[in-house]
């Protein structure tokens, strides 16, 4: 039976690999890139009823915030981990 982070080892092993094999990684990733802008026009939008261009302005606003948003809670965390650099780590985890 291999460990919790064996298992998470050889993931990004398989990850690593899957894309080192990936001749054009923006095609790979073109359907899920669709797909958050959709979700981001019918957060902002959610009848439709907006012209084509205004819904393109304010999804793109909303995808802006959310990835701020991100980068605050990245920022947070960073923090966080600077003050206390070996609360919640355990054994056997990646440090990097």
């Amino acid at each position: 039976m291999t460990s919790r982070g064996e298992r998470a080892l050889q993931a990004r092993i398989a990850a690593h690999t899957s894309w080192a094999n990936t001749p054009d990684r923006t095609a790979r990733t073109a359907k899920a890139r669709a797909a958050l802008l959709s979700k981001f026009e019918r957060d902002v939008d959610p009848e439709g009823v907006l012209p084509s261009d205004e819904r393109a302005r304010r999804a793109e606003h909303a995808r802006k915030a959310h990835f701020t948003r991100l980068a605050l809670r990245s920022a947070q965390a960073r923090r966080r981990h600077c003050r206390n650099p070996h609360k919640g780590s355990t054994a056997g985890g990646d440090p990097a």
